[in-house]
């Protein structure tokens, strides 16, 4: 009866894909997932959690292709040849989410799994580069406070009291939402400590935009993919320069880097936790519910999150900080119940 009950089910994703034009092709028996490459090793241990729990199902395919990236291809649609779910490292945008109806995906259940850390690393033979969010923005900012091109060459040229080595940072690409945290939290707000650049805000929200996110192009900072594993090998062999990923990359490899506190926090697990390191932020699962019906196993992999993101479990082993009792038990109830989000209250 259960083999019955997954073929009917395949049979019915096969008909969604049918009637969203997405054309031929079979229906899966097997969990897909694209997105984040911050949330990739936490998907990754999932799935290992899924396959011990579900010895006769097929291992999920993880693919690491950026937040931004996988939104889209999440959101291109329902059936067989359109992801599952999609990892993110930021919440999804009003802009995606309305591409997702508009395209046919209109359940979509939101799940937040636990939370992440914008770490800022330097090789541990570098300098020991203590920064701020008013620093990083000056060094990274493609017109820094409208006043014209950025001409900083050093860390010294930024601030007097930082050392006269050349500005070099290895970060993720406009696809990410690592580089959209690192937009959102760290350059906005260093922008922001310029008061007339908060209320331009209120007056002309593109330019706000344009001014205090863009970065430069020039070769200070370098688009390093989707690879944070790259970026690593990158400071190792470049003691002077620094890293942009999430912290769970920073804290499996501590042994050769180490942290650039931010406005005299460090990225540390407990600092991420109570949300004193600027860099702090919610790690998501977006899912379609129309798909749980119809693919095997893919309650049962939300639930693999579910059941082992608390303090000390498998999730924070690997690197991932958990969310506090009351959003856990928050989301454990969403993934129980598979809640559909409404997407009301989103930017």
């Amino acid at each position: 009866m259960r083999y019955a009950l997954v073929a009917a089910s395949l049979l019915a994703l096969a008909g969604c894909q049918s009637q969203s034009g997405g054309g031929a092709g079979a229906a899966r028996d097997q969990i897909r997932a694209v997105g984040s490459s911050t949330v990739y090793p936490f998907a990754q241990e999932a799935v290992g959690l899924f396959t011990q729990a579900n010895p006769g199902m097929k291992a999920p395919i993880i693919e690491s292709t950026g937040t931004g990236a996988g939104m889209k291809l999440f959101c291109a649609g329902i059936g067989s040849q359109h992801p599952d779910i999609e990892n993110a490292s930021r919440r999804i945008k009003k802009s995606e989410f309305e591409q997702c109806q508009a395209n046919g995906v209109k359940e979509i259940v939101e799940v937040q799994i636990g939370l992440d850390g914008l770490a800022f690393a330097e090789s541990d033979k570098g300098p020991g580069l203590k920064l701020t969010t008013k620093q990083v923005y000056e060094a990274l900012a493609a017109n820094p406070y409208g006043k014209g091109p950025n001409k900083a060459k050093t860390w010294k040229d930024i601030d007097p009291s930082l050392p006269a080595i050349a500005i070099s940072v290895f970060g993720p690409p406009s696809t990410s939402g690592t580089r959209d945290s690192l937009a959102e939290l760290v350059l906005t707000k260093g922008c922001e400590s310029d008061p007339a650049m908060k209320a331009l805000k209120d007056t002309d929200e593109a330019k706000h935009k344009q001014l205090c996110t863009q970065i430069r192009e020039d070769g200070a900072y370098v688009d390093a993919g989707e690879n944070d594993n790259l970026i690593v090998q990158k400071l190792i062999a470049n003691p002077d320069a620094i890293g942009v990923f999430g912290f769970s990359f920073l804290d499996a490899n501590r042994n050769a880097l180490k942290d650039v506190p931010l406005n005299g926090v460090e990225a540390q697990y407990e600092t991420v936790a109570n949300g004193s390191y600027p860099g702090a932020r919610p790690l998501y699962l977006y899912v379609k519910k129309a798909h749980v019906a119809a693919v095997p196993g893919l309650k049962a992999y939300l639930e693999a999150f579910a059941k082992n993101w608390n303090p000390d479990g498998p999730m924070t082993k690997r690197g991932m900080v958990a969310a506090p009792e009351d959003v856990r038990k928050t989301n454990a109830d969403v993934v129980a119940n598979l809640t559909v989000m409404s997407g009301a209250d989103l930017k």
